[in-house]
């Protein structure tokens, strides 16, 4: 299933790492540990929202140039990961929209192609099931899809979501209940 793995992130102290981000001469390296450190995290939330491992990391090597080019509009008393998680998303739901990818699929179309994609794909380790309920997130709108896999993937409080969506919290527990309401009726179609 494409459920994250968690895992203990060696953490270097942000502040330090913040620090070293923003000094010229320390920069490289830090931006080197950023990568390091993120790159797992970032690549499953935008494999959630591209579906393909290999859109999936032109995505993250698209977010770490953004982030790379714009380290000095980056605002220190905001955290690190929200910043990076911010400009994955976008990216992600920018890509979707630019290629129209089979993720957007209508939900009036009973093709099953993200189901049947993800089926294929070697780099998938799930069952139809996990398929099929890839497939109800697909046909999500892009926020009620985004809030959900934070939500239910990543086991992310409302208030960091807020944060990275930079939205009100109460918005996205609406969001939430209606993505969780959709997809229980995919699934109740589909049975």
């Amino acid at each position: 299933m494409m459920r994250q793995k968690r895992c203990k992130v060696e953490n270097m102290d942000e502040h330090r790492l913040i620090a070293q981000l923003l000094d010229p001469v320390t920069q490289r390296k830090a931006f080197e540990a950023v990568v390091r450190q993120y790159s797992e995290q970032l690549y499953w939330q935008i494999r959630r929202i591209v579906y393909s491992h290999e859109d999936a990391n032109d995505v993250m090597q698209n977010t770490f140039i953004k982030a790379w080019n714009n380290l000095d509009n980056f605002r220190s008393e905001a955290k690190l990961s929200t910043w990076l998680f911010r400009i994955a998303i976008n990216e992600s739901l920018d890509f979707v929209r630019r290629n129209k990818n089979i993720s957007t699929a209508s939900a009036d179309d009973s093709n099953m192609g993200v189901a049947n994609m993800l089926v294929a794909d070697s780099y998938f380790d799930g069952d139809e099931t996990a398929a099929l309920l890839q497939e109800a997130i697909a046909r999500l709108p892009d926020v009620q899809r985004t809030v959900f896999n934070l939500r239910y993937f990543d086991d992310m409080k409302y208030s960091d979501i807020s944060r990275i969506l930079e939205t009100s919290e109460g918005a996205l527990k609406a969001s939430y209940h209606i993505a969780v309401k959709k997809i229980s009726e995919f699934f109740n179609k589909h049975d």
